[in-house]
Order: C-alpha cells, then sequence, then structure tokens
C-alpha cells in the first residue's frame, strides 16, 4: 500500500439524523420527516471527501468495537481510506451525534458524545508514522493535548498542520502557534477571537476577523461564509471567493467537505486561486443533495462543474 500524503487525526460517529420541517424550538416536539444512521464524525467526514477526490489518505482515530464500530472501520477501508492507524478498543463504544435538519432552510443542530473519541492517547499519537507526510489535519472532537502532540510531531517532520477548529472548544487557541493553516465559519472565528480577545462576541467583517486570528498564529486563515463563499488571508493578502449560486438541500458535513477538499488540491501542488474554487465547487455540490458522506462528491464531479463554469 502507498504511503498517505494527508494524515487526518479526527473523530468517528454514527449519525444519527432526523429531517424535520424546521429546527425545534426549546421545549418544542415536531413530527420527523424522515431518520436515517450513518457513518460521521468530523474527522472520518473529511478523510472519505479527500478519499473521493482522489486524496492519499490515511485516519487516525479510536473506533470502539461495541455497537458495530468494526462496520464503521470497515466502511472507511471501502471508501478508499488508509485506516491502519485506527485503533479498536473492544470495551468502548464508538462516538455517536444526533442531528435535526430543518427543511425550511437545511440548517442544522447537532449534540455529540465522544464515546471513544474522548480518549485518544499520546501513546498512539507518538506511534504514528509520518514520513512522507503532505499534510496532518485535525478538528476539536479529540482531546487538545493529543492534537497538539500530532501537530508537534509533523511540524518536525516537514509536514504542514492544518486545523478545522470545529467545533470550538475553550482552550483551543493554544493550539493556534502549532498551525499552519486555520479553517473556521465565521460563527467559530467570533468564538475564537472573543477567547483571545476577552471581548464580547460581536459582529465583525471576514477581514477583520481573519487579521485577529493570524496575529494568534496561524500563517494562513480561511474562513468559510456560506452562501457569501470564502475569506482567505495570509501573508499576501486577502481574498474573497464568491460562493456557487445552489439550492441548499442539507448542510450537514459541508464544512467537513471544504477541508478535505482543500487539503486535497494544496497536496497536489494547485495554486492557490485553483485550490479555492476546488474546495468552494465541491462544498456546493456536497449541500445540493441530502446525506453526509453520500452527499459527497467525486473527483469527477467537480472537475466537470469547475470546467462548466
Amino acid at each position: 500500500m502507498t504511503r498517505p500524503e494527508i494524515l487526518v487525526l479526527g473523530s468517528v460517529n454514527r449519525d444519527l439524523i432526523v429531517h424535520a420541517p424546521r429546527l425545534p424550538l426549546p421545549g418544542e416536539t415536531l413530527r420527523g420527516q424522515r431518520f436515517s444512521a450513518c457513518l460521521g464524525g468530523k474527522g472520518a467526514n473529511q478523510a472519505v471527501a479527500a478519499a473521493r477526490l482522489g486524496a492519499r489518505v490515511a485516519l487516525a482515530a479510536r473506533v470502539g468495537q461495541l455497537e458495530n464500530g468494526a462496520a464503521m472501520v470497515a466502511q472507511l477501508a471501502g471508501e478508499g481510506v488508509d485506516t491502519r492507524a485506527i485503533v479498536q478498543p473492544a470495551d468502548e463504544l464508538p462516538g455517536v451525534a444526533l442531528i435535526v435538519v430543518g427543511a425550511e432552510d437545511a440548517e442544522n443542530q447537532i449534540v455529540t458524545v465522544a464515546g471513544s473519541n474522548g480518549s485518544l492517547p499520546l501513546e498512539q499519537v507518538d506511534a504514528l508514522d509520518l514520513d512522507g507526510l503532505r499534510w496532518l489535519v485535525a478538528q476539536q472532537e479529540l482531546p487538545l493535548e493529543s492534537i497538539a502532540r500530532a501537530f508537534e510531531r509533523a511540524r518536525a517532520a516537514g509536514a504542514k498542520t492544518l486545523l478545522n477548529a470545529a467545533p470550538f472548544r475553550a482552550g483551543g487557541a493554544r493550539l493556534m502557534p502549532l498551525v499552519d493553516l486555520l479553517v473556521v465559519n465565521a460563527l467559530e472565528a467570533r468564538a475564537l477571537v472573543w477567547e483571545a480577545s476577552g471581548q464580547p462576541r460581536e459582529e465583525a467583517a471576514p477581514e477583520a476577523l481573519a487579521r485577529s486570528l493570524r496575529e494568534q498564529g496561524p500563517a494562513s486563515v480561511l474562513i468559510s461564509l456560506g452562501a457569501d463563499g470564502l475569506y482567505w488571508l495570509d501573508d499576501q493578502g486577502g481574498r474573497r471567493v464568491t460562493a456557487r449560486p445552489v439550492k441548499a438541500v442539507d448542510t450537514v458535513g459541508a464544512g467537513d467537505t471544504l477541508v478535505g477538499a482543500l487539503v486535497t488540491a494544496l497536496a497536489e501542488g494547485q495554486d492557490l486561486d485553483r485550490a479555492l474554487g476546488f474546495a468552494q465547487t465541491a462544498a456546493s455540490l456536497s449541500v445540493s443533495r441530502p446525506g453526509v458522506q453520500e452527499a459527497m462528491p467525486y473527483r469527477a464531479e467537480v472537475d466537470a462543474a469547475l470546467a462548466s463554469a
């Protein structure tokens, strides 16, 4: 088996998804329209997104074997993800995510239970094979100390680090000096700026948020703005990427598709403008159809959409 060029350090969940007419109000009970259970977790999602787009990608995770955990790992392998760095404790439950999707605007609410994702030991991180690695990707559904150790090791091995600071967690700002590329949405950007500055979470332009985030350590910052596209900032300046017009059906997993597509493009050596367009196009395709991983596009679909633009 060829060595991966991208290693995703992340969570693997069983996603339990309910589609409702809209998101419920506090204390309200709604009649759902449909239910599905599928493989998820931000780590698994980002690895699958990259694999479908042609990347050589591995996933490092812990997946408890209770409640069909072995089937989750087999599904990842079937998607073309290298699963050799996944540890499978026999006596632990895998993570679970409860997701409600509202039909009115395709927005979502998510509650997660960490399960085996909550205990990624440093010994597992120290055992990772990083030879030939170009990018290490992490989110914040794992212990922060494990992410920090992995980023330190990746940088020492000559790889770049990408942090998708989602979900927001207090204390995550300490990872920033170890980050080459930070990817967040506008809410996460405001939360990180507020945590560092102690200022209220006021509305701020993406340009101002990105500048404040770069001051915390990342060399580059990408803020996803939903229907308003993307904003990128690095030492060469800022740039916007306009969102592709699309009828949003289901936004769950769009951010993970964006990350998987972006790191794939960067690992291939695509120039920045093309890489951002590639990632934005992949994310737009994913929100145009229902589901999470099943909505993630394959390479031929993204290439065709870019060619027709």
